[in-house]
């Protein structure tokens, strides 16, 4: 029986990316492996599966009994509800460490990388497994995405060096213009309030209060209209409801390289404080790009005080 790779909920590119390049990667140090994942591919991610000939990986929603590797987290909230009667043999994660524990020992390849594929081409390397050109491509278009093409805080030396390399073994000459074939892909509006909150969403545990994390990442903050702003400002306080301390959704423009910030919260103050934000018409969170970096960190320090 084939080990799972499975990366976490609401999966964005990276994830997808990850477990078809990671379970590449088992497969040529002899493990069998296969690629699954949480959910369907969000739009940016079924350009990128497109374009290199790819196959998205199969849903799967309980991982009991099985023998599973996780990529791109190694939180319990962004996990199957199950994980814990399944055997965790390796992590590969550039997030900071989460609060999944294990019964056995486990490999485990946690770099402070702005993308998890990066550190997958590191393993590749150190195992001379060879990456064939469709799944570079994939993994190229997972560190310019995680990196806001390499505009992040979040982006590294070893960044850019991964995807220059994959860049060659992909044949991609211009890397400037697919990432901004991608981020045209992830500016795609066409879907309920609610499904663009949850595109790229994540839950986590701060200080016994659970606070949940959405980002939207858009070309320009123009392409949406106050009617639609107030659409997704319903559908968070809804989130919110749905037993969460406080519910946010990050949008980000990335050409102008800032973030304004819908919330919904038990203690709004708090949250503004630790993001440097102010309560106004608009919250604009100048500079700010990843939430993994510039948003998460402040709001579990604010929330363990």
């Amino acid at each position: 029986m084939s080990v799972l790779v499975l990366g976490h909920k609401n999966p964005d590119t990276d994830s997808i990316v990850s477990a078809i390049s990671y379970a590449h990667v088992l497969k040529g140090r002899g493990i069998d492996a296969k690629a699954v994942a949480q959910g369907t591919p969000a739009p940016e991610s079924e350009f990128v599966l497109q374009k290199f000939g790819l196959t998205a990986p199969e849903v799967v929603n309980s991982v009991k009994d099985k023998e599973i590797y996780l990529v791109d987290y190694s939180d319990l909230a962004q996990a199957p509800e199950d994980i814990k009667d399944a055997k965790i043999l390796g992590i590969v994660d550039h997030h900071k460490l989460g609060d999944l524990t294990t019964d056995t020992p486990l490999e485990a390849w946690l770099q402070p990388y702005g993308c998890s594929n990066t550190i997958i081409k590191l393993i590749a390397d150190y195992y001379k497994v060879e990456i064939p050109a469709n799944i570079a491509g994939a993994m190229l278009c997972a560190i310019l995405s995680d990196t806001v093409l390499f505009k992040s805080p979040t982006c590294t030396p070893f960044d850019k060096k991964a995807a220059e390399e994959l860049a060659k073994i992909a044949g991609v000459s211009d890397l400037n213009a697919l990432g901004m074939e991608m981020f045209k892909a992830k500016s795609n509006l066409n879907a309920s309030p609610r499904d663009l909150i949850f595109r790229d969403f994540k839950d986590f545990d701060m200080g016994g209060k659970k606070i949940g994390i959405g980002q939207l990442e858009l070309i320009s903050l123009d392409m949406i209209s106050a009617t639609l702003k107030q659409e997704l400002q319903d559908e968070l306080n809804k989130v919110k409801g749905e037993g969460r301390h406080s519910a946010l959704l990050v949008l980000t423009d990335i050409m102008k390289e800032g973030s304004e910030l819908l919330l919904c919260s038990d203690d709004e103050n708090t949250i503004l404080t630790a993001l440097k934000g102010q309560k106004s018409d608009k919250i604009w969170l100048d500079g700010v790009m990843s939430r993994k970096k510039q948003v998460v960190p402040p709001l579990q320090g604010a929330f363990k005080a």
